[in-house]
């Protein structure tokens, strides 16, 4: 790739960071490039690699490279830097390294809006900042600890190694699984020690968080605050719920209106289907993604291609039929092809 064009991607997803949160940071940037995954920070992050390089698609020259892009960039916006220390989710709070090299700077800028107000600045700053929560995973397969050799529910990991409760000096916490969103936030409040428990899920390639490891005593404090205030958490939940459906609505309506611009030969009433579907909350789907929401080209014609795939191909049929799912986007591609024309052409 060229440096003129890996220019153009850098800025393109960084735009999309800017606008999404008001800050952009050389994450952001490396995974809308797609040489990390979501799952390759989750790694690095819980302290189980020793640089981000190491799980990166290209090399570390590439990725100094990507990071002068992105501060080119921010410059020329006028994006204000912010220096921000990265540390690891592990007992000894190291530092983590982005590559081998010894200047780390590029990569650890946080780049934040001018349009930010001060007091969000300082919020940010603050958060940025901040010692990131004890990792301990739920693992898939047989482990044994690097100090004991003995084995548990749960690891932690110490100088790339895992280690057992007992031997990470976490075995008095007891586990509070997650869906009660007030509680483990209260818990969390009420123990002086605590770590997230993660476990990997293989289908979507992701580390999913399962719940907290707090104290026994934490855990009934907070239990007792939530009993005291259910009622009045109950009514913020029902306000909650009514503003976060009012959002969606404007954001669907903005994303047919985006499909209708891009395709004005798709009929209104699809463009409105594909949005709805393609950006239902919770979904996972492209119209839930950073890019999607900034209404991004790129990614608004994903959501298209998708709708055509499965309402106007036999690439459903296809797949219960057992053919294999690549094989069977290629028999389609044709078709798909097509139908964007169509799509494409005004009436």
């Amino acid at each position: 790739m060229s440096k003129p064009n890996l220019a153009r991607r850098v800025a393109e997803a960084a735009e999309i960071a800017l606008t999404t949160r008001k800050y952009v940071t050389f994450i952001d940037v490396v995974t809308g490039l797609r040489w990390l995954h979501s799952r390759h920070v989750d790694t690095w992050r819980q302290g189980r690699a020793a640089t981000l390089a190491e799980l990166a698609a290209v090399d570390e020259d590439r990725l100094l490279t990507a990071a002068g892009l992105l501060r080119d960039w921010a410059r020329a916006k006028g994006l204000r830097p912010v220096d921000t220390p990265y540390v690891a989710g592990t007992r000894d709070r190291r530092e983590l390294r982005f590559t081998t090299r010894h200047e780390q700077e590029p990569f650890r800028v946080h780049w934040l809006s001018p349009d930010l107000s001060e007091a969000r600045v300082r919020r940010l700053t603050e958060a940025q900042s901040k010692a990131p929560d004890l990792v301990a995973v739920a693992p898939l397969e047989a482990w044994t600890c690097a100090s004991c050799a003995d084995t548990g529910p749960y690891l932690i990991m110490e100088d790339a190694r895992p280690h057992c409760l007992t031997c990470a000096d976490l075995d008095h916490l007891v586990f509070l699984p997650s869906g009660n969103a007030a509680l483990s936030r209260r818990a969390k409040q009420e123990s002086g020690l605590s770590a997230v428990v993660v476990q990997y899920n293989r289908r979507r390639k992701v580390y999913q968080r399962m719940g907290l490891l707090v104290e026994e005593a934490a855990l009934a404090a907070a239990e007792e605050r939530c009993l005291a205030d259910e009622e009045v958490r109950l009514r913020r939940r029902e306000r909650d719920r009514v503003r976060r459906a009012e959002q969606d609505v404007e954001y669907q309506a903005a994303m047919a209106a985006e499909i209708a611009r891009l395709f004005p030969g798709c009929p209104g009433e699809r463009a409105r289907e594909i949005a709805e579907h393609a950006g239902q909350r919770g979904s996972g789907r492209v119209g839930r993604s950073a890019a999607a929401r900034a209404l991004d080209e790129n990614a608004i014609t994903l959501a298209v291609i998708a709708s055509i795939r499965h309402l106007d191909t036999d690439y459903d049929n296809l797949l219960m039929s057992g053919v294999p799912r690549m094989e069977a986007r290629e028999r389609i591609r044709a078709g798909i092809e097509r139908r964007l024309e169509e799509f494409r052409r005004p009436g």
